[in-house]
């Protein structure tokens, strides 16, 4: 077994390395590498402008020397308003180098990539640029742009963004081998010999072997809950339907239907339509 990629602690180790995040970054964007001259992290908190805002909390800032910002963010569980939530960290990375008074002139292009682990879409493309357009096409501004990776679609190509998703769903070393036979791209093959060397025992091989048996934990208590629920639904819904029959048989005696009651007590079908009959809601 390996680290898995998509761990929170190896995720952002490997983006540490300079040669990996220059590469994603390229290959993703479509930047040549001459075109890069450098990429540094910055720090992941983005500031507030007044007590009650909100703090943004990003994974990876990457900046490039033309001043664009990169967000690289890994979300591995579906969360409500997810794109609400990706908006809000975009735009608070587009605003928050200006002063008021400031010229807007300082503002620069933020790039969102965000590796989803889960499918945003049902269509089969699973790697999506989005920008601000107008219904033709033509672009208004590129000084905002998302990129979305959905990890769990079919692959249909042999290109190196194909082969960052396949690194970013392996999960054993035997994986990371076929990765190695397909590609000799530096940024892909330094993030396999990094997470080769976390997958060794030291503290972050310890500490991913912790989160594994929390989120095991976590499914068996989720699982616990359910059958609970499961089995108190069942149970009300008994009560509830014994309730119901009581009053349709209470009403197809009292207009003498004998018959139809005992066809109601065996027949569900019988039943449903005596209750529309009766208006009887259930």
């Amino acid at each position: 077994m390996i680290i898995s990629p998509k761990y929170d602690g190896s995720f952002k180790e490997l983006f540490g390395n300079e040669t990996v995040r220059r590469y994603f970054n390229g290959d993703i964007l479509g930047i040549r590498q001459e075109e890069i001259h450098s990429v540094c992290l910055r720090n992941t908190f983005l500031r507030k402008v007044r007590r009650r805002h909100k703090f943004g909390i990003l994974d990876v800032l990457v900046e490039l020397n033309s001043g664009k910002k990169i967000n690289i963010e890994l979300q591995v569980k579906t969360v409500r308003n997810w794109d609400k939530r990706q908006l809000f960290y975009l735009c608070k990375l587009y605003t928050e180098d200006i002063l008021s008074g400031e010229d807007y002139g300082r503002l620069k292009q933020c790039v969102g990539i965000s590796i989803l682990d889960f499918n945003l879409t049902n269509r089969k493309e699973y790697h999506s640029v989005y920008c601000l357009k107008d219904d033709e096409g033509n672009m208004f501004s590129d000084m905002l742009e998302t990129h979305i990776i959905e990890l769990k679609k079919e692959l249909t190509g042999q290109g190196e963004v194909d082969n960052w998703i396949r690194f970013f769903n392996a999960e054993t070393e035997e994986d990371l081998k076929m990765i190695k036979a397909r590609t000799e791209n530096p940024g892909i093959l330094e993030a396999i010999r990094g997470l080769r060397r976390m997958s060794m025992n030291n503290p972050l091989r310890l500490r991913y072997e912790a989160y594994l048996k929390r989120v095991r934990d976590e499914k068996a208590r989720e699982g616990y809950v359910w059958d609970q629920g499961q089995a108190k639904g069942r149970e009300e819904g008994k009560i509830e339907g014994e309730k119901l029959m009581a009053a349709l048989t209470e009403r197809l005696l009292a207009d003498n239907r004998v018959e139809d009651a005992k066809l109601a007590a065996r027949d569900e079908k019988v039943r449903e339509r005596l209750y529309r009959e009766y208006g009887i809601e259930r």
